[in-house]
């Protein structure tokens, strides 16, 4: 009778232990510039100024069957900005804007995800910009995870994101129009 309770405890251990799933950890893959970092602003209403930010590094946790268990950590070095155009890159730079003298990186950590089904979810976190933290909410989309060529196994993701230039101090005004930014954001992760 013993036996059979044993083994009975031992075969359910082992059925709940192959079927919970395990959050697997990942590095952003800056290093292939399978990652990116963009950002778009209206230039007075009349056009936009995309750039994006050259030197980021970050890593995330991810369980695609659960979802809302995901973290994710970015650290931006904020010099790297490069809006294609030297001059206005060394304004952005200046304290109009990144202020990158004093404030030479920007951080995203997550604080919580919300699964909206079928490979969408909302990636809640504490965005740090110019010494400014405020809450950011980034709409987010799985677009695949599985084996690459070397052996390894990726995973990746697209999100989206807008904020006001005044909620993080910038002081530069260019009219309501300019007043808010979007990030595009493309995140393949090696896993560890």
């Amino acid at each position: 009778m013993m036996k059979k309770g044993l083994l009975a405890t031992a075969l359910t251990a082992s059925m709940l232990l192959s079927g919970a799933a395990v959050a697997a950890d990942y590095v952003i893959d800056t290093e292939g510039a399978h990652a990116s970092i963009q950002f778009k602003v209206s230039h007075l209403g009349y056009s936009f100024v995309a750039g994006r930010f050259n030197d980021f590094k970050g890593d995330f946790s991810f369980d695609a069957d659960k979802v809302s268990d995901a973290k994710v950590n970015v650290t931006i070095n904020t010099s790297s900005v490069d809006s294609n155009h030297a001059e206005r890159d060394k304004h952005l730079r200046s304290p109009d804007f990144l202020n990158t003298g004093k404030f030479p990186q920007a951080t995203f950590v997550s604080t919580s995800v919300v699964d909206q089904g079928n490979g969408a979810f909302l990636l809640n976190g504490d965005f740090t910009l110019n010494g400014v933290t405020k809450a950011i909410a980034i709409e987010a989309n799985t677009v695949g995870e599985g084996q690459d060529p070397w052996g390894g196994y990726r995973a990746g993701f697209t999100g989206s994101a807008e904020f006001a230039l005044k909620d993080y101090d910038i002081k530069m005004d260019l009219g309501p129009a300019s007043s808010h930014v979007t990030l595009d954001l493309v995140v393949e992760g090696v896993r560890k």
